[in-house]
């Protein structure tokens, strides 16, 4: 076929010239909207921006090792009314609104004001009613019907009467405010932490060290108009934040608060703190920190400060150990060598260093290595030190940072306390002929309870010494995402031979009979650890004042054979009697055993003696609703409880706080769908 360039040709320079003026006319437009208008434009993204909000996210849980819920965001509701709810753009609309409106809500008050009254019974129907007939009257743009609403109680809400048009239409509404909830009440309360009740700011604890990770972020949205009707659209999803699983056993935590505390108020002690530590991760299982508040004869306890970690203490006798395995470490004493303690009482450089039996005339002989730790003896422990070490107090020091003593690590908590364990300068200048001799019996040396625990851990750990661990996981949706790993802070902190002898002798402490540390023996199984008792500093730095003030302490680990848990106790109280053995000894002792038969061992045998019988108790099962038959929820945490029931078609009211007390449908009745179940919480 002959192409027809005559013809042809000329359309297409048309379409061309058609296509170039257009894409001119584009370009001109974009350049006029760009440059001219640009004040324009910039007034309406200023406007639009203005006019997005925050969408919150949901702040991550926090858990318990055993899977319970510790920390949790659980929202609280405040419910008002709108009685304007108008559209100034759309006049005919807004009238045919208030029409509805007007006929609708009269129509359906007294029904709402019934169902606010049962939901709300504080409230009487008839107070509903006037309350939100003066509100109409008024006009009023936010007025309260109820503060502190449940989830539960305002989804009920949402279905009632008038209510249930939505809020486009009645006005009525929501807001939503975030709330971190403790279901165990004020459990580890200095370690897990608080937000500022203000805002969503954490104060300390894992809420805190955590916080870029369970805060989340936020999203956005707008309001925008879609056929006369406003709506809020959605322009960034939040995100919301992780959940993390710590260490804290519930079980063990509880047992150990409510131990230490019924020892506390029996020795009218002023600060308590126990830590229960996992021997081979360093996962801290159990810490508790009660300081007394109050006034005489109406004392009470409570965590205000997180003392096993920022506070610097002396740590006393059970620093003994650390003294004598530096000795054994660096030859210069054996187990089978002896020291002469006398009447108890030896001028150590024109100061006089003191047992505490040195009234009774001290033990009157030599006694052995194994005996200086048994009998806690300053005598013996002090001089071995200082005849050995006095001429170069360097090695010494150089012992105890090398078996770990001294060394820091951090923590995940604001406010951590670093052990100050002093070095000696070449020119002397901060040391004195006495300060080795008392250094040596845990004075002038200042160490976080947790630190003295880690070390012990280590000795049970045959010599490797790992960081506490609080968090396990990090979880999103149960899904795990991160696994913090076990830090090892010295691979091994003495040779095998010294480590053998120490374990040996701290068995000795509590296991034979004339050993200081036998309250915290138990009957099932062997404990190796050393008591402390230490005289402490008051407020302006003195040891004279009436009363003298005490820190006593027990820290070790069991069972003997094959060491799992570890644990340090510490009372400071002022005034005798004065024992770490006879006062932390049985706390030890208490939560040892209660460890023991919550049947936390994969072999119960594995930290028995042979004469022990153990029953290991069964694992929890989690109840469901099957066959239509309610289970027995005592003993759960509120959430878990909740989203048993609601899954199965039942409704929930919860009244109280803290774990399911008790449920007014009996256990083993029939579950009827909608049916609503009450649930007493209680601490």
């Amino acid at each position: 076929m002959k192409f027809d360039s005559k013809h042809t040709i000329p359309r297409y320079l048309f379409v061309i010239i058609v296509m170039t003026l257009v894409g001119v006319a584009v370009i001109s437009a974009a350049a006029y909207e760009m440059f001219v208008q640009d004040d324009y434009w910039e007034a309406v993204r200023k406007r639009m921006a203005s006019q997005q909000k925050d969408i919150p996210a949901v702040r991550g849980n926090i858990y318990s090792a055993d899977g319970q819920l510790l920390v949790g965001s659980m929202p609280i509701y405040t419910l008002r009314a709108d009685f304007v709810v108008r559209d100034p753009n759309d006049s005919v609309a807004e009238r045919r609104l208030r029409e509805w409106r007007d006929t609708v809500f009269v129509k359906e008050l007294d029904s709402l004001c019934l169902g606010l009254h049962e939901l709300f019974p504080e409230t009487s129907e008839k107070e509903f009613r006037e309350r939100l007939l003066s509100g109409k009257r008024r006009n009023r743009r936010n007025l309260l019907i109820a503060r502190n609403v449940s989830y539960i109680k305002y989804k009920e809400f949402l279905k009632l009467p008038y209510v249930r048009y939505g809020r486009i239409k009645t006005g009525f509404y929501a807001e939503e405010i975030p709330q971190r909830q403790k279901p165990y009440g004020n459990m580890a309360k200095r370690t897990l932490g608080a937000l500022v009740p203000t805002c969503d700011s954490a104060m300390n604890g894992l809420e805190l060290a955590y916080d870029s990770i369970l805060r989340g972020t936020n999203g956005k949205r707008h309001r925008e108009k879609v056929r006369r009707v406003w709506m809020d659209k959605t322009d960034v999803e939040p995100l919301n934040g992780f959940d993390i699983i710590s260490t804290i056993d519930v079980g063990m935590q509880d047992a150990a608060e409510k131990i230490l505390v019924r020892k506390l108020h029996e020795v009218n002690g002023e600060v308590g703190v126990v830590v229960l530590m996992e021997v081979a991760t360093g996962d801290v299982k159990a810490i508790v920190n009660m300081t007394r508040l109050g006034t005489p004869g109406n004392y009470y306890y409570a965590e205000i400060k997180n003392n096993a970690i920022t506070d610097l203490w002396e740590p006393g006798s059970t620093f003994k150990t650390a003294s004598m395995m530096v000795a054994l470490e660096d030859g210069v004493v054996t187990r089978g060598d002896s020291v002469n303690v006398g009447n108890g009482v030896y001028m150590m450089h024109g100061r006089a260093m003191k047992d505490h039996n040195w009234r009774k005339g001290g033990y009157g002989r030599y006694i052995s290595v194994d005996e200086c730790l048994m009998f806690s003896s300053n005598v013996g422990v002090s001089r071995i030190i200082d005849e050995h070490y006095f001429n170069h107090p360097e090695k010494y020091v150089d012992g105890l940072y090398r078996e770990g003593v001294g060394v820091p690590f951090s923590l995940p908590f604001k406010g951590q306390g670093f052990p100050q364990v002093r070095r000696p300068k070449p020119d002397g200048s901060n040391w004195s002929k006495t300060a080795l001799a008392w250094m040596s019996i845990g004075y002038e040396t200042q160490i976080p309870p947790i630190y003295t625990l880690t070390f012990y851990n280590a000795i049970a750990n045959n010599g490797r010494m790992v960081k506490p661990r609080f968090v396990r996981e990090i979880q999103r949706n149960g899904e795990v995402l991160k696994v913090v790993p076990v830090e090892v802070v010295k691979e091994r902190i003495c040779k095998s031979s010294t480590l053998k002898d120490i374990h040996a002798i701290l068995e000795r402490v509590v296991n034979d009979p004339k050993g200081l540390g036998k309250k915290a023996g138990c009957k099932q199984f062997k404990v190796c650890g050393k008591t402390g008792t230490a005289q402490v500093a008051d407020e302006h730095g003195s040891y004279h004042g009436s009363p003298a003030r005490y820190m006593v302490s027990f820290c070790g680990f069991y069972p003997s054979e094959a060491p799992k848990y570890s644990c340090i106790v510490c009372i400071k109280k002022s005034g005798l009697p004065a024992s770490g053995g006879g006062q932390c000894g049985p706390v030890f002792s208490e939560l040892a055993q209660y460890v023991m038969a919550k049947g936390v061992y994969r072999q119960p045998s594995e930290a028995a003696d042979s004469t022990s019988v153990f029953e290991r108790p069964e694992p929890p099962q989690r109840p469901e609703v099957s066959a239509g038959i309610i289970p027995d929820l005592t003993g759960m945490g509120a959430r878990e409880a909740v989203a048993i029931l609601e899954t199965s078609g039942l409704k929930v009211r919860l009244r109280g706080q803290g774990r399911v007390k008790s449920q007014n449908i009996p256990a083993g009745s029939k579950a009827v769908k909608d049916q609503t179940i009450t649930l007493e919480l209680a601490q």
